[in-house]
């Protein structure tokens, strides 16, 4: 659903005043001023003033808001289940009863100038092809307009995101304009939504947005050759029966020859189903592998926690550990390990916290063979052959007909 006028509908808690807008009849007179009652278009209170309106029309419908994401609301009761996400002036209303999403739409059209644009299938540049085995996201039209604009429809594809003999260079000359680095880049950021195959790719061109040279264009140039070859790859999501909360982390230690900080990486899936994944070089550099371990697995931990807490919004608990798969037998032995050693000091908050999400059952560490270590598609390159292995295994497909 699309709210009009959106910002016209949030209400002003501050006194805001404005100038008379131009060719009012008295724009020059001195000392005259408009006071605002609603927000208007520009403002800066604008997008707090609409949440603040639309939050207080849905909780006196019944709704609570998401402790772990404000942007979700959720009325669960004896006639079914219902929510609604919020994305500024663009509503998705979902449920298991469709006479309470009609009520709902109904309530909201009183309140507010709602467009009901039907059926999810487009969505802020993602695609929705449903069908009777699952959902597809895809941003096939996305990539094809980024191709388009880069002048590359035309161009020969190319089987992996990077080359597999590819070394971090500072070769090449220096961008007069960053500009065009600095777009390209910024859009393939925005296509990692769907796209977790180019994650670590788009990562590692990202870390020169203000001083690119040719070399990384050339390597922009070789992630849009392989998107001309995948163009309509994407996520398949489907009802594997179950709500399973689980976590694939890796790190390369000092995998950048140029400053030797290492590459965290990790995936997390609910019910089988891949839902988040991060690709992104770690802030510090770790003296050790067991320091860019613990790093990668903190930070893993931290999301599943926070997937936890999501689902308990929506009252879907288990009362099973979320699974962390790793592929370290030592990092898995000082998670249990309760004595610390002297080569462990210098990481022992990050060794402190996946403890103790171990001890309360709230974790539980699984080993995984390297080979299928499924976030290793976010910390290295990998041949055509693994690459395209791993990510079937994390419902990557490209096709726009998930039967």
């Amino acid at each position: 659903m699309d709210v009009k006028n959106v910002f016209l509908h949030g209400e002003l808690e501050e006194e805001v005043y404005m100038r008379l807008p131009p060719g009012h009849e008295r724009e020059k007179e001195q000392g005259i001023a408009c006071k605002l009652h609603k927000a208007i278009y520009g403002l800066k209170q604008s997008p707090r003033a609409w949440y603040s309106k639309l939050s207080s029309v849905l909780m006196s419908s019944g709704f609570k808001r998401s402790n772990a994401d404000s942007s979700m609301f959720t009325r669960i009761g004896t006639h079914g289940r219902l929510v609604v996400l919020v994305y500024v002036d663009d509503l998705i209303v979902t449920g298991d009863n469709p006479e309470e999403i009609t009520a709902l739409k109904a309530t909201l059209h009183s309140t507010f100038k709602i467009k009901d644009l039907g059926r999810l299938r487009y969505f802020l540049g993602i695609e929705m092809d449903q069908s009777q085995t699952g959902l597809f996201l895809n941003q096939q039209k996305y990539v094809l307009d980024l191709l388009e604009e880069a002048n590359m429809m035309h161009c020969k594809p190319a089987k992996t995101p990077l080359p597999t003999n590819f070394k971090d260079e500072t070769s090449g000359i220096q961008l007069e304009n960053a500009s065009e680095y600095q777009r390209l880049v910024g859009k393939l950021i925005y296509l990692t939504i769907t796209r977790p195959d180019i994650a670590y790719a788009v990562s590692f061109v990202s870390q020169f947005m203000h001083s690119p040279s040719s070399h990384h264009l050339q390597l922009v140039k070789r992630i849009l050759r392989y998107l001309k070859s995948s163009i309509s790859t994407g996520i398949f999501i489907q009802n594997n029966g179950h709500f399973t909360i689980e976590g694939y982390t890796d790190s390369d230690w000092a995998g950048n020859v140029l400053d030797r900080k290492s590459t965290t990486g990790y995936c997390t899936l609910v019910g089988g189903n891949l839902v988040t994944w991060k690709s992104k070089k770690q802030s510090v550099v770790a003296w050790s592998s067991a320091e860019a371990e613990y790093r990668a697995m903190a930070s893993t931990a931290c999301e599943l926690i926070w997937l936890k807490r999501l689902l308990r919004d929506l009252e879907i608990i288990s009362s099973k550990p979320i699974l962390l798969h790793y592929d370290n037998q030592a990092a898995m032995h000082i998670a249990a390990n309760p004595v610390f050693h002297e080569r462990t000091k210098h990481i022992e908050v990050d060794c402190h916290f996946i403890r103790n999400q171990v001890q309360s059952k709230l974790l539980q560490t699984v080993f995984v063979r390297s080979s299928d270590q499924l976030a290793d598609v976010f910390t290295k390159l990998l041949p055509s052959a693994q690459l395209d292995r791993l990510l079937f295994k994390l419902g990557s497909r490209r096709t726009l007909d998930p039967a």
